[in-house]
């Protein structure tokens, strides 16, 4: 099976209603009764969050905010499905003392509440009953899981959202400011190599049954986004979902990409294998499709989360150049 964001999850279980975007820029912090540094923020819901001072005992139940977490210094006390995560998210390695709190979309409230936290981070598209139990014996932010409008934006937000709650934000600023200069060198690779303004399609897939079904990255999902600032073309048609600017097609769907297209796809041995190779090997239109026939197929390394942070997005354009560069 595909691993999919919590929002994607349910809405494909459930059909539920995300909630929406909104702003998560933090306000100014204010000074407690006790005297300790009280932090609000205010989340995707519009809702003000202050905390007694900085987070310490964090639990994170989507894994793109336990990836930020880590990547600012910051190791949550709980997480949600810690095999998934280590089968997807190598980018920010979870140590052994993290607790893992249920499955993602729908966590043991029982195993936070005994962690003793003093936040709870989730993504848009958790239930609402889910979250307001949480919020009975703890503060809860809710991120946007993604925003097709701006997906890099997005993230970036996302990030300093929790350097905020976290006292983090030094940590924050180099994480920004390494991400920055890794899309500046990848840039300038491709561009060295003679690839930039070449066009791209990112996708992945998996087995129904006997049926491939795939995934293209549209435009607005954020790795699309990555590689465009890398100087490529995205050179699908179709629209995508307004969160993850995820789309769905088929075989005969990618008949729409002409020549001279570089396709890019990621799968994982550990959780579904790869569907390509396994499903499309003695497809006649598959094995018709210019970007075949050229060899122009290249299959990313296991374990980068394409719905991460700069650390999974640093992966990801590190694979891109050595992919493109190195065939």
């Amino acid at each position: 099976m595909r691993s999919l964001p919590t929002g994607t999850l349910l809405a494909a279980a459930a059909a539920l209603t995300l909630s929406a975007c909104g702003t998560t820029e933090p306000e100014v912090a204010n000074t407690g009764a006790s005297g300790g540094a009280e932090i609000t923020v205010t989340d995707s819901r519009g809702e003000e969050i202050t905390l007694d001072g900085p987070a310490t005992r964090v639990v994170g139940l989507e894994w793109s905010v336990v990836e930020h977490l880590v990547a600012l210094g910051v190791m949550p006390v709980g997480a949600a499905d810690l095999e998934g995560y280590a089968n997807w998210v190598s980018a920010e390695a979870l140590d052994e003392s993290v607790t893992d709190v249920g499955v993602r979309g729908e966590p043991s409230i029982e195993a936070i509440a005994a962690l003793s936290p003093d936040l709870v981070v989730a993504a848009a598209g958790l239930p609402e009953g889910a979250i307001s139990q949480l919020e009975e014996f703890v503060p809860v932010i809710v991120v946007p899981g993604g925003d097709a409008a701006n997906p890099i934006e997005q993230m970036i937000e996302n990030v300093e959202l929790l350097a905020t709650a976290t006292s983090t934000e030094d940590a924050a600023d180099q994480l920004m400011a390494d991400f920055d200069a890794k899309l500046a060198d990848g840039a300038a690779a491709l561009d060295a190599a003679g690839l930039a303004g070449q066009s791209f399609a990112f996708m992945d897939a998996y087995l129904d049954g006997s049926q491939v079904l795939i995934r293209p990255f549209a435009e607005g999902a954020l790795v699309t986004a990555v590689t465009q600032e890398l100087g490529l073309i995205n050179a699908w048609p179709g629209e995508g979902d307004p969160e993850y600017g995820l789309d769905d097609t088929d075989v005969e769907g990618l008949t729409v990409l002409g020549e001279g297209v570089n396709f890019l796809y990621y799968a994982n041995d550990n959780d579904g294998g790869d569907a390509f190779t396994e499903g499309l090997s003695d497809n006649a239109i598959w094995q018709s499709l210019p970007f075949v026939q050229s060899g122009n197929v290249y299959r990313l390394p296991d374990g980068i989360w394409m719905f991460g942070g700069p650390s999974s997005m640093a992966q990801y354009i590190d694979a891109v150049v050595d992919a493109l560069t190195t065939t």
